[in-house]
């Protein structure tokens, strides 16, 4: 009861601040006024990368590329919402916990943050079920000059179990903020399978071409 009181106010106090993106009609509980909200560039449709179906929200153009670059690059976290709602918008698969896509130390020291773990806490939070983070990544090393095989083998190489964690999940959902040849989901996937996932599906809130 508490919480739907809770839920109740909040909604009404978003509908009190405008819109992030127009800053002129009044914002909604996606943080967007409901014409910006539609206007938005919608996707909503599956990938396939590595022989795995991949679910996106939009496609990485305008202004979704640059809202994507102001919460990732320039710590904008007011986006988190809007891209937590982006992912909510999809028909997401019933699973039994989110696993956000792990950065290195070295990032994370560089920006401050994990933007996907955020957004994953937040979705989280609205299907009523835990962050699983199993895995982690060694140092991201660039990928120019390399070829596509060797791409691979470098992103496989960066992802390592952790095999001390003792709670497994089943069926779990990888989340990341964009996707183009889906090499890191595939690496992650495969990682979490060794550690006895059954079932990994992945979403995505933006493709790239």
């Amino acid at each position: 009861m508490l919480n739907l009181i809770h839920q109740t106010i909040q909604r009404g106090i978003q509908t009190l601040f405008p819109c992030q993106l127009c800053g002129l009609g009044r914002q909604q509980q996606h943080s967007l006024c409901e014409q910006c909200w539609d206007h938005l560039p919608w996707f909503k449709q599956s990938l396939q990368r590595h022989e795995r179906q991949i679910l996106v929200a939009h496609h990485y153009t305008f202004p979704m590329d640059r809202i994507i670059q102001k919460y990732k690059y320039e710590q904008q976290l007011h986006y988190q919402t809007l891209l937590a709602h982006s992912l909510l918008n999809l028909k997401l698969p019933k699973v039994q916990a989110i696993v956000a896509m792990p950065i290195s130390t070295e990032r994370l020291r560089e920006r401050g943050y994990n933007q996907t773990l955020i957004i994953a806490k937040l979705l989280a939070k609205q299907l009523h079920i835990p962050v699983w983070q199993p895995v982690i990544r060694a140092a991201q090393h660039a990928q120019k000059g390399l070829t596509r095989i060797e791409r691979l083998e470098n992103i496989e190489n960066q992802f390592q179990p952790i095999i001390t964690k003792q709670r497994k999940y089943r069926k779990v959902l990888i989340i990341d903020d964009v996707i183009t040849t889906g090499s890191s989901i595939h690496a992650l996937a495969q990682a979490l399978e060794s550690l006895g996932c059954q079932q990994v599906y992945a979403a995505c809130i933006a493709a790239a071409e």
